[in-house]
């Protein structure tokens, strides 16, 4: 018998002021079996940097050929693309043929070794961007997740806060590749 994902709920307040964005979201997220607390922490964290009333999580582990979020137009045309992780080349490159815009957020002690075997071969893909947020700040954020989270997010300058209470994380994603 297959694994279920587990159901986490997240309450997630947003004082984006380099968007101007300003909004409070309550999100439902399906966590994959194989997902860690981490990965599924900067699936948060890409919400909130791209957060809109369109946006929406994808089915991304359970299924390849849907992001992990993304951003469709009323005619169904995929607006925005969000991968987590180290995506290979070759679906980087589909994703890109699929989507206006396509972020990948890379994460983890391996983010740089991952880029230097794959950026040479998406380089020319002009709607791309890849962010990296580093290891110790993702796993910073994976110690805030519980089943139930209430999140605040403020972002400024570039820089991000993102916890609960007191228990407050800085990111300072790190962008690899811009859109051209």
């Amino acid at each position: 018998m297959a694994l279920k994902s587990t159901i986490f709920k997240a309450d997630l307040q947003i004082s984006d002021m380099d968007r101007h964005y300003y909004q409070q979201h309550a999100l439902t997220i399906a966590r994959h079996p194989s997902e860690t607390d981490e990965r599924m922490m900067i699936r948060v964290l890409a919400f909130a940097l791209n957060a809109s009333e369109a946006l929406a999580f994808g089915k991304g582990l359970s299924d390849t050929d849907e992001p992990d979020l993304w951003q469709k137009d009323l005619t169904g045309a995929v607006e925005l693309w969000i991968e987590v992780g180290q995506p290979d080349d070759r679906a980087i490159l589909k994703a890109c043929g699929r989507a206006e815009r396509v972020i990948v957020y890379s994460y983890s002690s391996v983010s740089k070794i991952w880029w230097n075997q794959t950026g040479s071969r998406v380089e020319r893909a002009k709607n791309l961007k890849v962010v990296n947020i580093a290891a110790e700040a993702s796993q910073a954020l994976a110690a805030l997740a519980q089943r139930t989270m209430q999140l605040q997010c403020t972002i400024q300058d570039g820089q991000v806060w993102l916890g609960a209470n007191e228990n407050m994380v800085l990111i300072e994603p790190q962008t690899i590749k811009d859109f051209a």
